[in-house]
């Protein structure tokens, strides 16, 4: 699982070059945007409204073909993880994006990823792609052995942790990736997230959502 490509729905080109910029770094967001934002000419960056489509595609181009390393990964306190996940769609269909945060058993954030989902993409698959995203970027990064994953989506929830069937039209290849992972991390378990409950990963995938927005460049 962590060493192919995670699948996505349908997106512009220029989205797709975008989150294989986040791919290169890990889908850090903080340090795809930093890169992005050096490597447009000019003032412009990656959310800059006078950054044009152009600009864009040849930022990420050349990111691309200079290459990209991920940032180190720091060290955890313990073998003990929890995983804050969440997905954004705007007009549920619309664009999605994903989210994840990887913090240790002291509450030190580790990771914050984010990723474009898709143009025309329901809010529940975006939460089952940051849930495997999170997961992908654990595994590759750590050995976990407890993990609390802390997720909004009941959907999600009765799929993975309570054995239903997936209702979400188009989501197995999403939900086969997640239950593989967990399946290699000993003890494991969900809490839900209330509206009103704070989560971390919400406004990176909002950025997600923003990117996936993108025309087709």
């Amino acid at each position: 699982m962590t060493d192919d490509p995670l699948p996505a729905e349908h997106r512009s080109p220029l989205a797709t070059l975008a989150d294989e910029v986040l791919a290169g770094v890990g889908y850090e967001v903080a340090v795809a945007i930093d890169a992005i934002d050096d490597t447009v000419p000019g003032y412009g960056g990656l959310f800059d409204p006078e950054t044009t489509p152009a600009e864009l595609r040849c930022a990420f181009e050349h990111l691309l073909e200079s290459g990209l390393s991920r940032p180190s990964v720091p060290e955890p306190t313990s073998d003990a993880f929890v995983l804050y996940v969440d997905g954004s769609s705007r007009g549920n269909p619309g664009p999605a994006g994903a989210g994840a945060v990887i913090v240790d058993a002291a509450g030190d954030h580790l990771a914050r990823l984010g990723r474009p989902v898709g143009s025309r993409t329901g809010n529940n698959t975006a939460e089952y792609v940051a849930l495997q995203l999170g997961l992908s970027e654990l595994l590759a990064r750590y050995e976990p052995h407890r993990l609390e994953v802390r997720i909004d989506s009941m959907t999600v929830i009765r799929d993975v942790w309570g054995g239903e069937d997936p209702t979400e039209p188009g989501v197995e290849t999403y939900s086969e990736a997640v239950t593989a992972a967990l399946s290699s991390i000993p003890n494991h378990q969900y809490t839900h997230l209330a509206d009103s409950d704070p989560n971390p990963a919400d406004a990176l995938a909002t950025v997600g959502a923003d990117i996936a927005a993108f025309g087709p460049g």
